[in-house]
């Protein structure tokens, strides 16, 4: 089907009339409609539409109705009745009251063009570029962000289930595009083990059969995986991503020690952030935030907060659910410096914020991230009278650190944490905290010195500074503004399905 004609700016006499006299001045998709006219050209989907052919749905509608589908948190079928029932959507899309809409399949083939034709992100961009045309959007504002769990769509699957799962989805994702190779490899029994989905109430009940079948499904991937990799003829099965998501599962879940299949114990198993979960989702992870467990992703949300401006969401990006909050602000920084939207400040919560995340904000594109520091977490900090390393003075040009009770440290040594990030490890001198006065405020250890561990000069300085800034009445006015992006994520929970994941994958 070809391009069909840009529909009219003018909304239909009739149309406008019954519409005007059944919704308040002031409704959302009116207000809308009278402001943007049409929001999406038809040439902006002339890549992915032919030039020629029978006319086909106006993409230009088709992606408004999506758009309104998203917000109303309806199926295909429902967006479909909307647009042949409802008339507040006739106005919005510029339809006649007689107007019979169309058959509702037409919005997967819609969405199918789009993904295929890369337009998704440039779908936003251009809308975004037409905010900024009308003044509703500038750069070198203030912005607000903070994140959301999201449900993935697939099923939640114990390591058992993933395993069967994998092995039942590699075989009938291949059945398709070689149905003969398979055949003449495949035992009959594979038919009865992998032909239903395997779910927790198919399994054995007793420990000793369960472990026969984990054995059993792991044998059985591995036999699998050599016919694939040994066989001359299957160099197009190589290419599946069926393949390469059933030896990675193998990796993370079986040993093969003497040419035999062992079960990993759960102390030998990769990092959350590997372990893949279902194979019909492979992108998606388990994660916990507090009480908050789920299985999926996170999305990362961010509007402008600008008093004299509508507040716009720009960027929104979705990450695996074990990515941490700050690993997100540069990707975040790099896609508003793309559609030139840049903040000049840009406000965060705590988990956003630390001392490596305002320094490469500062340097890299001129934002002042503004947020509170990860609290310290150590005793001393925490009790209200202990010595915590903001009471040691540091002499950085000695390297010499001074305890609050006068005495100088023995030890500067420069070493690593767990991530490779550059530490100072500080020890003092066992005699002097022997004989301290005020030795059970500062350390728990019954013989062992006071020892201290902080980052290099410009970060601890930095964070120390940062500490400060929050206890601040200046802070606390300008951070006001941020509280305000909790509204937007409960509006996009509560009437958008926000935490529940639409389709399979990573969608960003």
């Amino acid at each position: 089907m070809s391009l069909c004609p840009q529909p009219g700016s003018q909304v239909p006499e009739e149309t406008a009339r019954v519409a005007r006299a059944a919704f308040p001045k002031g409704h959302p998709y009116l207000t809308l409609r009278d402001e943007l006219e049409t929001m999406y050209a038809e040439s902006f989907f002339e890549d992915v539409f032919p030039q020629r052919g029978q006319p086909a749905a106006s993409p230009g509608r088709l992606a408004l109705v999506a758009v309104l589908q998203c917000a109303e948190n309806l199926s295909d079928r429902q967006a479909a009745d909307a647009v042949r029932s409802r008339i507040d959507w006739k106005y919005l899309l510029g339809l006649d009251l007689v107007d019979p809409g169309f058959d509702f399949s037409i919005l997967r083939a819609f969405r199918d063009r789009l993904l295929a034709g890369g337009l998704e992100q440039r779908w936003l961009d251009d809308l975004l570029e037409r905010f900024r045309e009308r003044g509703l959007l500038q750069a070198r504002g203030k912005q607000r962000s903070d994140s959301t769990h999201i449900q993935a769509a697939a099923r939640n699957l114990n390591r058992l289930e993933c395993v069967g799962e994998t092995m039942r989805h590699a075989l009938h994702s291949l059945v398709e595009i070689a149905p003969q190779w398979l055949q003449e490899r495949v035992p009959q029994d594979w038919y009865d083990r992998y032909g239903p989905h395997c779910v927790q109430y198919r399994f054995p009940t007793t420990e000793s059969a369960r472990q026969r079948l984990i054995l059993h499904i792991g044998q059985d991937g591995r036999h699998w995986l050599q016919w694939v990799y040994a066989s001359e003829s299957a160099g197009a099965l190589r290419q599946h991503p069926a393949v390469a998501i059933l030896r990675r599962v193998w990796v993370q879940q079986y040993d093969v020690h003497d040419d035999e299949v062992h079960w990993r114990h759960t102390d030998n198993l990769p990092s959350t952030e590997h372990v893949m979960h279902s194979p019909s989702d492979p992108e998606a992870r388990y994660s916990q935030k507090r009480a908050t467990i789920w299985f999926g992703y996170t999305a990362h949300i961010t509007e402008t907060c600008d008093a004299a401006r509508p507040h716009v969401m720009t960027p929104m990006v979705t990450t695996p659910a074990t990515t941490q909050d700050e690993q997100v602000t540069e990707t975040m920084h790099r896609a508003l410096a793309q559609k030139n939207l840049l903040p000049a400040a840009h406000l965060r919560d705590r988990g956003y914020v630390d001392t490596q995340v305002l320094i490469d904000s500062a340097h890299h594109h001129s934002i002042e991230v503004l947020g509170p520091m990860k609290v310290d977490t150590t005793w001393q900090a925490q009790s209200g009278k202990g010595f915590d390393v903001s009471s040691f003075p540091i002499n950085w040009e000695t390297q010499r650190v001074t305890c609050p009770g006068g005495h100088v440290s023995q030890v500067w040594a420069d070493s690593r944490d767990n991530a490779g990030n550059p530490r100072v490890d500080v020890r003092f001198a066992k005699a002097s905290c022997q004989a301290c006065p005020v030795r059970t405020d500062c350390t728990r250890s019954v013989k062992g010195p006071r020892t201290l561990s902080f980052k290099p000069r410009r970060q601890h300085e930095l964070l120390q500074w940062a500490r400060q800034r929050a206890h601040t009445a200046e802070f606390k006015e300008r951070y006001t503004k941020r509280v305000g992006i909790e509204g937007t994520i409960s509006q996009g929970t509560r009437s958008f399905g926000l935490r529940r994941s639409r389709y399979m994958g990573h969608m960003c």
